[in-house]
């Protein structure tokens, strides 16, 4: 996943509580999806993260010396300026980016059917 394209802000603002209702008719059930966005945008830059950062570990024979790399040292940087998983997933929800499944409809027309 591109995280540095997604557009999304790198800092805080205001946003109109209305434009987060219209989508879902509640605001908590807004906040729930959003949320549970943001766990995934956050597992996977952890994961990319990792995997990038994996590259530089040391071994037990180096750990005697200290240095400083600047490779990782960058790629550490890059990933503090991208912007925050809850950003991410708050411009896909507003952009209707994101599949949202109510499973309990789903469950309530599973139960209909079998009684019909």
């Amino acid at each position: 996943m591109k995280f540095k394209n997604t557009g999304a802000e790198k800092s805080t603002i205001t946003r109109d509580v209305n434009d987060f209702i219209e989508k879902t008719d509640n605001i908590f059930k807004a906040v729930s999806i959003m949320a549970k966005r943001s766990t995934q945008v956050n597992e996977k830059m952890k994961e990319e993260l990792m995997d990038k950062l994996q590259e530089f570990a040391v071994s037990q024979d180096q750990l005697d010396e200290i240095f400083e790399n600047q490779e990782q040292i960058a790629v550490s940087k890059f990933y503090e300026s991208l912007p925050k998983p809850w950003a991410i997933a708050m411009k896909e929800f507003l952009n209707d980016e994101i599949y949202m499944r109510d499973t309990e409809t789903e469950v309530s027309a599973e139960d209909s059917n079998q009684n019909a």
